[in-house]
């Protein structure tokens, strides 16, 4: 395992969805890489495994990055995870991976839980293509306008925010877009709570705000 940069998938709310292999590798490295020290903790904890850990967020990565690359070029092995699901997806860590490709130190990904999958296949829409866009800007005016540019392309789109813009987001889509576009709310998927919001933008709105919806949560337009 000497040199290698694991991209580990971790699960996004139900622990049970781990994968064997990113076990195995999660007590295999030499130290783990994560967003947040508590949510790792908390995985690892949950795993009955104890590793050194770094963080790498996007208030830091420009200065922890050279630190790592440094310990893996020594011949060490590590972990990058994200707080939940697959690494790299509106997460830190590019800089990272792309300095170790640069520094000949091999990077393996191991695949697991992903959202973006699970709400789609779960939504009843036909996806064999879709534009995954990802985190719309919270500034106003270029937010408005990314909805604009995303309302002229004819598919499937992927959308996704933090929770507390969950209504804010499908009141946007039903103003700037259509309130008769159809959607899928796919809600705290692999939890408690997960439940499909199916219906025009509109409805699904009117259920969020009737129900108080605040939880994680992918947005699937179907704008085919």
């Amino acid at each position: 395992m000497n040199r290698k940069l694991y991209i580990v998938s971790t699960p996004i709310g139900n622990y049970e969805d781990i994968t064997l292999r990113a076990i195995r590798i999660l007590k295999q490295v030499d130290f783990v890489i994560c967003e947040e020290f508590k949510e790792a903790r908390r995985l690892l904890s949950k795993l009955n495994i104890s590793k050194e850990l770094f963080s790498i967020n996007e208030h830091n990565e420009n200065e922890n990055v050279d630190e790592i690359i440094l310990k893996l070029a020594e011949g060490k092995s590590a972990a990058l995870i994200s707080d939940c699901g697959t690494p790299l997806f509106s997460d830190p860590g590019h800089l990272l991976v792309q300095s170790a490709i640069q520094s000949r130190i091999e990077v393996v990904p191991i695949p697991g839980v992903s959202s973006i999958l699970a709400a789609l296949v779960g939504s009843g829409i036909n996806f064999e293509k879709f534009y995954y866009y990802g985190w719309l800007s919270p500034k106003k005016d270029i937010r408005k306008n990314q909805l604009l540019d995303l309302k002229r392309r004819k598919e499937v789109i992927v959308l996704m925010d933090t929770p507390y813009r969950l209504r804010t987001l499908l009141e946007d889509v039903t103003k700037l877009w259509s309130k008769n576009v159809p959607v899928v709310l796919a809600y705290e998927l692999t939890k408690e709570k997960e439940k499909f919001y199916r219906g025009t933008c509109a409805e699904v709105f009117g259920l969020a705000v009737k129900e108080n919806l605040k939880g994680e949560f992918v947005l699937i337009v179907n704008n085919k």
